[in-house]
């Protein structure tokens, strides 16, 4: 049983809340028929464990988009010429980060009479941006530590791959997946996409990754 959230009022967010969880919920199933493919002959524990929490993770997000897309209400139409005025901006959704630069005076005297300004209040605007992908390498290290008394050593073992032995993480593979098969942007216009980044990711490679 999922905890139940509470839905925000608004019904901007809200349908930017049934968006998002659409989205998540197509990423999740193409993780899922992956992995499934990729399970075929070598079954194990650790993978039946990343299947399962592919698949609750889904369960829960299918339940909350539900619930949200039942919250959402319908929209209703006017007549044309009814009104002329432009409708009102919506404010921008709550669950947007927001990054705060703030613009102070660069006097802190008065030029007047040479006192101090004290703060009396401040005006606040906001501007939607747009922040471009961008690519990281995740290293993995993995020390070794020995036994200062006997030839013992240990070590971590290493962490598992979506594709054994292979480049990508779980988010790349994934947003590779939902862009081919979600967005329909072949694997050639990806690599030309990662290109443009600095990253050189052949169609051929991406081809191998997606199956």
């Amino acid at each position: 049983m999922h905890a139940t959230t509470p839905l925000p009022d608004d019904q901007a967010v809200l349908k930017a809340l049934v968006t998002a969880q659409q989205a998540e919920i197509a990423r999740l199933n193409l993780i899922i028929a992956k992995l499934r493919r990729m399970q075929f002959g070598r079954r194990s524990e650790q993978w039946d464990g990343m299947l399962a929490q592919l698949e609750l993770a889904l369960e829960g997000i299918e339940a909350a988009q539900r619930d949200a897309a039942a919250s959402v209400p319908p929209e209703t139409t006017s007549d044309a010429g009814s009104s002329s005025k432009r409708p009102a901006r919506k404010p921008l959704p709550d669950h947007l980060p927001r990054e705060t630069v703030e613009h102070a005076p660069t006097e802190s005297n008065c030029p007047d009479c040479g006192s101090i300004f004290v703060k009396l209040g401040e005006d606040v605007s906001e501007m939607l941006e747009y922040v471009p992908a961008h690519f990281k390498v995740i290293r993995h290290v993995r020390p070794k530590l020995a036994c200062s008394r006997c030839e013992r050593i240990v070590q971590a073992p290493a962490p598992t791959r979506p594709i054994e032995r292979g480049l990508p993480g779980p988010a790349l593979l994934a947003h590779v997946l939902v862009d081919k098969f979600c967005d329909h942007l072949p694997l050639y216009r990806q690599s030309a996409i990662y290109a443009r980044s600095g990253i050189e990711l052949d169609r051929s490679t991406l081809a191998d990754w997606v199956g």
